[in-house]
């Protein structure tokens, strides 16, 4: 198991606990188990409460010390938030069941996230749940990161050796910087490590946007505390003090998985309650117009790049010139119904059959034709940052005013921007106030709809 199957780690720890707690609480308390507002008000809190003390932000090299001792203040928590629910409700309470029942949760609980602990330990030092790595440099701190590395293969990390254009004296020397990117492409490198004091300014510059674009972790080695910023989060591999990149609020598991369950709930009811009817008379609309299918479908860069086909209602008469050539002003290609569904953005409706699909989502940077990602990849500094997330049906830069035709290339440079500013700064709210906004634009119609 490498980095595709370890996203997957958090999700189970999490269902892993959410059962302990629901099947205790059935098997010890059966009549308050029938109240629904009882199943959810513990479920939730039990969430709610992880997310402060950070319960399940475990890494490869956090200690079990400090999973007990955030286990420990998590329970806490929750042991007064449980007997507060019964003062809330105006609920009979028995103290000495209802602190069996707490005992007996806490004590599972604990017992099932150090064996857990433990066997995915030894999965590691049987060479499962790996991560390539490298080092970029030479100081006294990677030679102790190099020791580190193998001296604990319990943590998973395999390291391949280290680029230095000064020391070349060591083992597993692989050769000078510049020569990195090839070999981290080619051999599938999962984490780079980067010695500040080692490096310019600029090849830091250029191995942080390397890592972003071809989404590979890169991790900064300092000399000393005094390098860190609120930009970055130091981590500690033993003792050497380690500067990971700030981490995208798309990397905590919880974050994820609730927008996709917000984009599936969302989705299927436009399906149901508007797409299902809507379709019928536009497919007659569009039909009695021009020949060709209701559908039009395009090729589009999704998440990491991968392609996917873009539903939308057709507007236009059939050409050859779709894929390569952006829409205009006065456009001769668009239909007279495909004029009214454009101006009303009714045209991008079949997108929430990709939502569904999991290729897109309902808010995120809408994704681009094939022919101008590769020209605005080449000239745009890192482009392919809006790549980090699934493309949306509306997004920052649209309901800011940069969608439609690109006249200009800061018209592209300012949809890149609010793009990657969405990305670092993304919260639920601000993906309810997008598409509230989204909304209102419709009603009044916008100048660059066409």
């Amino acid at each position: 198991m490498k980095k595709g199957y370890s996203i997957f780690l958090t999700p189970i720890s999490i269902l892993v606990d959410l059962s302990v707690i629901n099947l205790t609480m059935f098997l010890l308390s059966k009549d308050l188990y029938s109240n629904f507002l009882y199943i959810l008000y513990f479920n939730l809190l039990w969430l709610l409460i992880s997310l402060n003390t950070k319960l399940y932000k475990v890494y490869r090299y956090t200690k079990l010390t400090t999973v007990v001792s955030r286990l420990l203040f998590q329970f806490s928590v929750y042991f007064l938030s449980y007997f507060a629910y019964f003062s809330i409700f105006g609920e009979s309470i028995q103290t000495v069941n209802k602190g069996s029942i707490l005992t007996i949760i806490f004590s599972a609980i604990l017992i099932l996230k150090t064996l857990y602990l433990y066997a995915l330990r030894r999965y590691r030092l049987g060479g499962g749940n790996f991560r390539d790595v490298i080092i970029l440099g030479e100081n006294q701190s990677i030679e102790s990161l190099r020791t580190f590395f193998n001296l604990r293969n319990d943590l998973g990390y395999r390291f391949k050796g280290y680029f230095s254009d000064v020391d070349k004296s060591k083992d597993n020397y692989l050769g000078k910087i510049k020569e990195s990117f090839n070999f981290v492409i080619l051999n599938q490198i999962d984490e780079i490590f980067c010695s500040i004091s080692d490096l310019t300014k600029e090849e830091i510059e250029d191995i942080i946007n390397f890592g972003e674009e071809n989404n590979i972790t890169v991790k900064l080695i300092p000399d000393s505390k005094g390098l860190l910023s609120k930009e970055v989060v130091v981590d500690y591999f033993d003792y050497i003090p380690i500067l990971s990149l700030k981490k995208l609020p798309f990397d905590n598991p919880i974050i994820k998985y609730s927008k996709r369950f917000f984009d599936i709930i969302f989705s299927l009811f436009i399906i149901v309650f508007i797409l299902s009817w809507i379709s019928i008379i536009f497919f007659i609309l569009i039909k009695l117009e021009s020949k060709g299918p209701l559908i039009f479908k395009q090729l589009r860069d999704g998440l990491n790049g991968k392609q996917f086909y873009c539903y939308k209602f057709r507007s236009m008469g059939i050409n050859k010139s779709s894929d390569k050539t952006q829409t205009i002003k006065g456009d001769v290609r668009i239909t007279r119904i495909g004029k009214f569904i454009r101006k009303t953005s009714i045209d991008e409706l079949p997108q929430f059959i990709n939502v569904f699909k999991g290729e897109m989502s309902v808010v995120g940077p809408r994704p681009h034709m094939i022919s101008q990602t590769k020209k605005y990849s080449k000239i745009i500094n890192r482009y392919f940052i809006r790549n980090l997330v699934k493309p949306g049906i509306t997004g920052l830069s649209q309901v800011r005013g940069y969608r439609g035709e690109i006249e200009e290339i800061s018209d592209m440079e300012n949809r890149v921007r609010l793009d990657i500013f969405y990305i670092n700064k993304w919260s639920f709210l601000l993906d309810l106030k997008i598409i509230a906004q989204t909304f209102f634009n419709v009603l009044k119609g916008e100048q660059k709809a066409y």
